[in-house]
């Protein structure tokens, strides 16, 4: 026995040798590759996985959710609350709304949303690869990255919903397909689209959320897709086109979920490491010292990481009731700069339950209705928690709430949006900007219009 034993583990050892270089030789005989055949890349579930895995960290770019636009839209929106003191000259145009064609700002922001909605279309193209389980789910999780690019972009590159006629305005195209030029690098007529209308893109969002919502899950981690974070979103969407009993219900169903609370003290939204960081936020884009970047840190916040380019002013906090909580959450390093992006390496918390409670608010207001709750009621849940006293009676009114609204999520990127939305002109020092003024449309990217004869300039910029 002994002997055999032996003579057994001298041949199985030639044999793990043999099959060791011959390996080896496999390994480094490799045929060299230039690119991936489109065809096979996606071949099979693992594969579509982390494709998907790739699509959400294209919606957590600095230009998409990584809170970029959310900076151009405090500086678009601004009525002497912030000074840009920074040294990016796009950044500087942007608050001084004179960008041109050139900017990169519209240049990222394109690039980045399509790059993705490119991924997402790629990935619903072959879902069906995933086994039937994960379907639902995968899809669901394509779709509502993809309405969420779009969204982000029809804000900044379109009118806004109901200036002027939706069915005429020029929007963004639409693309539901990938597109080949990633690939073979070579341009047809395919890769020429032209832009589809403010409604039309709407509409494909509001579609694309639809759907998601009914297939993503109840439950998921917070930097995963789940059914009230699609609800989120689409509460967004139906505000912005004034859709308020549509705005008020998925706002509604967030908040019934009651998976989410808000945070016993307002500067713990801000805080990964608080307690109540996690009740609050509905979604939160990741970011770590390995991937990511907080946008909102780089141009709010000092060192480490900030550049403190964007200085709050002493108009803003004169926005602020005297006894309002939010207005000392500044730090001064040798400029006045907001608290909110203090932490280089936490999470953006992109839906916050506040914002929920405040739209279902507004809406409820609007309609004369008290689903879920009256306007008082959720307009004072916020007003409590940072140290104000109650709204009561003829108080409750919608420009009230849409005061809260301001201060309660300043500096997260709803300002210009708001405005716009509500036929509010920008007032900013000396200057009136009209809502509806083209100023604040951003152009399509000079690069875009030039490789793609079938796009048109938005009015104002020339080419």
């Amino acid at each position: 026995m002994k002997t055999f034993f032996h003579k057994s583990l001298v041949a199985l050892g030639a044999l793990v040798t043999t099959v060791f270089i011959n390996a080896c030789g496999n390994l480094l005989n490799v045929n060299p590759v230039t690119q991936i055949d489109a065809a096979t890349d996606l071949k099979d579930a693992l594969a579509v996985r982390v494709a998907l895995t790739g699509a959400y960290d294209g919606l957590s770019n600095r230009y998409m959710w990584g809170g970029e636009p959310w900076c151009y839209a405090d500086l678009m929106g601004e009525e002497g609350d912030i000074r840009f003191r920074g040294t990016f000259q796009y950044m500087g145009d942007v608050w001084r709304r004179t960008m041109n064609s050139q900017s990169a700002a519209s240049l990222e922001v394109w690039n980045a949303g399509y790059s993705t909605i490119n991924r997402v279309n790629r990935i619903l193209a072959v879902v069906d690869t995933l086994p039937s389980a994960e379907r639902g789910a995968a899809r669901g999780a394509a779709l509502f990255i993809r309405g969420a690019c779009y969204f982000e972009m029809i804000k900044l590159f379109g009118k806004t919903w109901g200036d002027g006629d939706n069915n005429a305005n020029p929007g963004i195209p639409i693309l539901l397909t990938s597109s080949a030029v990633f690939q073979t690098g070579t341009i047809t007529d395919a890769d020429k689209p032209r832009r589809n209308s403010v409604a039309e893109v709407y509409a494909r969002i509001v579609s694309d959320l639809t759907e998601a919502e009914s297939l993503l899950p109840a439950n998921s981690e917070a930097t995963r897709a789940n059914k009230a974070t699609a609800a989120a979103l689409l509460s967004r969407v139906y505000l912005m086109q004034a859709n308020y009993a549509a705005a008020r219900d998925a706002a509604n169903r967030v908040i019934t979920t009651n998976r989410y609370s808000l945070a016993p003290a307002f500067n713990e939204c801000f805080r990964e490491s608080l307690p109540g960081f996690s009740g609050e936020t509905i979604f939160r884009v990741p970011i770590s010292e390995q991937d990511g970047v907080n946008q909102l840190n780089v141009y709010y916040a000092a060192a480490p990481g900030g550049r403190r380019d964007m200085e709050i002013l002493a108009g803003h906090l004169n926005k602020y009731e005297t006894a309002d909580f939010r207005r000392t959450f500044f730090v001064t390093v040798g400029r006045r700069l907001s608290a909110k992006w203090s932490d280089q390496f936490g999470d953006i918390p992109y839906f916050r339950i506040a914002e929920m409670y405040l739209t279902r608010a507004e809406c409820n207001a609007r309609l004369n209705t008290s689903v879920g709750a009256t306007p008082a009621e959720d307009v004072n849940r916020i007003r409590r928690r940072v140290g104000l006293s109650e709204l009561t009676g003829a108080a409750v009114t919608v420009d009230a709430i849409l005061r809260e609204r301001r201060n309660e999520l300043a500096f997260e990127g709803h300002w210009l949006h708001d405005r716009r939305r509500t036929r509010t002109n920008i007032v900013s020092g000396a200057t009136t900007y009209q809502f509806s003024s083209n100023t604040l449309v951003f152009p399509i990217p000079n690069r875009e219009v030039l490789a793609n004869t079938n796009l048109t300039q938005n009015p104002g910029y020339t080419d």
